[in-house]
Formats: structure tokens, C-alpha cells, sequence
């Protein structure tokens, strides 16, 4: 088909391209560059391959300069009347997504854009379509993600909160004579975590597990005042392991008076084992437990949260050896970025 616009001089199709780019849309931008193509003689067909759209699109374009002139490039939603999506929409709308559907009265537990488009109905806006509520999500910032599952911590807010203060002042008054380190064991399992990962729309990446799981279990404390990491590790999660992880750190820290050791209240770490342990170290080391249910207040937790990030997530590992092999590269490599003092972290032996 060929183009029912005059060519049309260089300078004037230059400046055709030069109005597009100035609109800063990018839908205008392309219909200005429709006709400064068709201006040079091209068809509609050869139009629309080089900029990868269909040809009605470049017909409709065309028919629309034609009789409109630049005007018709435009966007014409302007004259749409009244903004559904007002500033004060947007903040209706931020106050909603703070709950959950149950808290407003919905049976449905998770939102989505059309039920989202019928509460701010219910309180007294515009209708609007499941893409606008997009747009208007977009705008926020708001995103499609996972909820962190948690449990509630017993007993009272203000005996957690004295608790966390006195492991705040202990870590604040770390030093060489008596170091404080925070404690926990990770799993390392041979099947992958699975998590999110950029893909391309219409594939879907696979991650080929092994099918039988192995695990391994590393026990690490994290010096805050220097930064070093020290590990033990063992195929059971055991109080044995945690044993190791003790008499660890006593040789490690021969020279120190006292070791302060925070840690959650997992059984291992109150085992009769473990008391035995600590009484043949002479009560140098000192346990410190954190509120039930805290993890986030567990500074190693970050850790295993990056190593299952940067390694066990997704992996490709078909054999434990290999999978702990990256491990233990990572966790040499790590740096812990609010050490008291800068200090390079070492994998313990």
C-alpha cells in the first residue's frame, strides 16, 4: 500500500521527529516518526515492518495527519474530562492497601486491582478500570509481593523491649576481653530453594533438583565488634553441633575473660548437653537469649539470608560437596558492613 502523503523535504520531516521526541511520550513520539517515514516515499507495509507495528496502525496515523495535520499526533486523552486518579485518590488508596480486604468487610483474603476498584467505589470515587488502578498502583510505588509470615512474640511488649535494650548495651560494650557474637545454624539443603528471577514473558526458567534431598547444618556466631564469622558445620542439627560451635569459640578467643553469645531459644542451646558443655568451659561463655519469635532481631540472620540469595537459591549444584563448596567460597568472601571495627570475615575450620 502505497503512502498517501507528498514526500516531503528533509528539514521538514527532521522537524517532525524533533516535535515527536519533544512531547515525551512515547506512543506520540512513534506516530510523528510514522509520518516522517511515510514522507519519504516509503509504503505503509515497509513503514510498519521497520517499526515493528501493525499496518492499520500506520493507516490510522496517516489518515489522522491527514486531516487533522500534527494536531492529530497528539495524545487526545486530554479532552477526557476529569481525572479519575486525583491526588487524593492516591491517597485513599495508600490508606487501603495498609490493610488486607478481611479488615474492610471482603471475604476474599488478597487484593487484586478489581477488588481494589470497588472499595474506593464503596467510599465514594469514580469507578475505575482494573488497568487505571494499575497505573494508579504504579504511581504509588506499590508492588506484587510476598508476605513475610511471622509470629506473634508471647508474654508482654515492654519485657521484650527490656531485653533488647540490655543485648543492645552488651553489644555496645563488646570488646577483645569479652567479645559478644550473635549465634544461629542455617540448613543447607541439596534440593534448591526456589525463588523469583527475571524472566522473559511466556518462559518460565526450571531448576533441575536432584530429587532425593541431602542437608547439612552449619552453626555460626558473628563477632559484632570485629566482623569475623566463625562456622562449624555437621550432617545433624544437634546439640553436638552447637558443642562444636562452643568449644570453637574458646579456643578461638582464648585470650578473652568472657565470650557473650546471643542466640534464640531453640532447644539445642538449652539442652543438658549444651549445659555440660558450658560448665567444662568454666562458665567462660555466656548465653544471652532473645525474646521468643525475633529472629529480626538476630544480626547472623542477615547472613543466611544473603547466602540463600547468592547460593542456595535456584542453584545448580548436583552434588552436596559442590553446593557447600560455594558456600564456603561465599561466606570467606563476605563482608559484614556494621562491624564496631573493619575486619575481613574468615570461614572457621
Amino acid at each position: 500500500m502505497e503512502s498517501k502523503i507528498p514526500r516531503m523535504p528533509r528539514a521538514e520531516r527532521r522537524r517532525l521527529l524533533r516535535e515527536g521526541r519533544k512531547s515525551r511520550d512515547a506512543a506520540t513520539c512513534e506516530r510523528f516518526r510514522i509520518i516522517a517515514l511515510l514522507g519519504e516515499s516509503r509504503g505503509v507495509v515497509e513503514v510498519a515492518r521497520i517499526l515493528e507495528v501493525a499496518p492499520a496502525h500506520v493507516s490510522r496515523t496517516q489518515a489522522r495527519f491527514l486531516r487533522e495535520g500534527t494536531q492529530g499526533l497528539y495524545d487526545r486523552r486530554s479532552n477526557n474530562g476529569n481525572l479519575k486518579v486525583t491526588v487524593e485518590f492516591l491517597m485513599a488508596l495508600e490508606e487501603v492497601l495498609m490493610g488486607v480486604p478481611l479488615d474492610f468487610g471482603w471475604s476474599r483474603p488478597t487484593w487484586t486491582r478489581e477488588l481494589l476498584a470497588l472499595e474506593m467505589e464503596r467510599r465514594r470515587f469514580d469507578r475505575v478500570a482494573a488497568c487505571t488502578m494499575g497505573r494508579a498502583l504504579h504511581q504509588l510505588g506499590a508492588r506484587l509481593g510476598t508476605p513475610k509470615p511471622i509470629v506473634l512474640c508471647p508474654g508482654t511488649r515492654d519485657r521484650k523491649a527490656r531485653v533488647l535494650r540490655e543485648i543492645r548495651r552488651l553489644e555496645q560494650c563488646a570488646s577483645a576481653d569479652e567479645p559478644v557474637l550473635y549465634a544461629d545454624e542455617v540448613d543447607i539443603h541439596l534440593n534448591p530453594k526456589i525463588g523469583r528471577d527475571w524472566m522473559l514473558r511466556g518462559h518460565q526458567r526450571r531448576v533441575v533438583t536432584p530429587g532425593k534431598n541431602q542437608k547439612y547444618y552449619l552453626a555460626g556466631a558473628l563477632d559484632v565488634r570485629t566482623g569475623r564469622l566463625h562456622t562449624v558445620g555437621d550432617y545433624s542439627k544437634s546439640s553436638k553441633l552447637f558443642g562444636q560451635l562452643l568449644f570453637h569459640l574458646a579456643t578461638h578467643y582464648r585470650a578473652a575473660r568472657r565470650i557473650h553469645l546471643i542466640l534464640d531459644n531453640y532447644g539445642i542451646h538449652k539442652s543438658r548437653m549444651t549445659e555440660r558443655i558450658l560448665a567444662s568451659l568454666g562458665g567462660r561463655v555466656v548465653l544471652h537469649f532473645l525474646p521468643p519469635y525475633c529472629p529480626d532481631h538476630n544480626r547472623i540472620e542477615r547472613i543466611w539470608l544473603d547466602l540463600h540469595a547468592n547460593v542456595t537459591r535456584n542453584h545448580r549444584c548436583r552434588t552436596l560437596r559442590a553446593l557447600l563448596d560455594n558456600v564456603v567460597a561465599y561466606l570467606r568472601a563476605y563482608r559484614w558492613r556494621r562491624a564496631q571495627q573493619r575486619g575481613g570475615l574468615a570461614l572457621a575450620a
